[in-house]
């Protein structure tokens, strides 16, 4: 894009890293909307649990301190969802999450 005599140009490139931010986020929001569903305290501390699309665990395994930062959680494990239960599609991967109270 050119304009007068500035030009500007955007790299588009999605890294690995961006790619990954982008399923954390995803993550980030759906456990937030549970603990909402859940009718949890904004304080409340949980345990999350997680299943399904091998991809999306390991990255959530990966990202574990950002994640379990940005929801108030103090675990964030690959195991059977207990607590309260749903199943996301994340960027047409197929995950199974559970929060639970602790």
């Amino acid at each position: 894009m050119s304009d007068q005599r500035v030009t500007v140009a955007l790299d588009t490139t999605l890294t690995t890293e961006l790619i990954e931010e982008g399923y954390v986020r995803e993550l980030v929001s759906k456990i937030q909307t549970m603990r909402k569903e859940a009718d949890f305290n904004v304080t409340d501390h949980i345990e999350i649990t997680i299943s399904g699309s091998e991809k999306v665990c390991e990255i959530a395994l990966a990202k574990t301190a950002d994640i379990v930062g940005d929801t108030l959680a103090d675990s964030l494990t690959v195991a059977e969802p207990q607590g309260f239960v749903k199943e996301w599609d994340i960027n047409d991967q197929k995950v199974t999450i559970g929060v639970k109270r602790v």
